[in-house]
């Protein structure tokens, strides 16, 4: 429970921890930033590793000098791209026999129907938008790879979202991070960055629950239309 505790301190308050962190690790603390970015992008098990937040805390240091803004531009790139590939490529083969339990915290079969829900809404652009919402990112690539989706396509999608994704949140970060309020508020900043980014997912699954009781009472009363009229 203290380590969980730790890990959320971490999250909420993360441009104060790397500012510190900058000063520990110097050079390395590019690599412990790729390793991440692909960690969340690229393994099913871990999409509760930290993505906007991270990247908006990056942009935010790297504002300071602390940071080579274009070098960690191009490695956060690069490792959200390779990240997707490689989840493509594990749900390619391993397919939905991991999701079998239905309350598995890792590998839970709600996760994957979400994912599957956007594909249905959007189709191959759910690798663009995914890359904004938490989860959804994380099972995105790995739902298309269990579709078997042409990997020329996949990789357009791949390389266009993970530049996008990186490019706003970086530079929301570079623009915005250093206001005090921010700052000092950072865990407010990071609920917000999070409602935004499930909020059209929550809005797209509301309209189709809405859609579908309509059909539903529609079908219902187009099968008690002929019982009335019946002699």
């Amino acid at each position: 429970m203290d380590l969980l505790n730790q890990a959320l301190e971490v999250i909420l308050h993360l441009p104060k921890h790397m500012d510190h962190w900058v000063d520990v690790l110097g050079p390395w603390l590019y690599v412990v930033l790729f390793v991440i970015v692909f960690c969340e992008t690229g393994l099913v098990v871990t999409p509760f590793l930290p993505g906007d937040s991270l990247l908006f805390a990056v942009g935010a240091v790297a504002a300071n000098s602390k940071l080579d803004l274009f070098l960690v531009l191009g490695l956060l790139m690069t490792a959200a791209v390779l990240g997707d590939a490689v989840n493509y490529a594990i749900g390619r083969r391993l397919g939905p026999k991991v999701f079998r339990s239905e309350k598995s915290w890792l590998f839970n079969k709600a996760h994957l129907l979400r994912t599957q829900y956007f594909y249905e809404r959007y189709g191959g652009k759910t690798i663009i938008l995914a890359r904004f919402i938490p989860i959804v990112r994380t099972f995105a690539p790995f739902v298309a790879g269990i579709g078997k989706m042409d990997y020329r396509r996949f990789v357009a999608y791949n390389v266009v979202g993970a530049v996008a994704w990186v490019l706003l949140c970086v530079f929301g970060g570079y623009f915005f991070g250093n206001i005090e309020w921010v700052r000092n508020n950072f865990e407010v900043v990071i609920i917000a960055i999070v409602l935004i980014s499930v909020l059209p997912m929550g809005i797209e699954m509301v309209l189709g629950w809405l859609r579908k009781a309509r059909e539903k009472r529609l079908a219902a009363e187009a099968t008690e239309i002929p019982e009335k009229v019946a002699p």
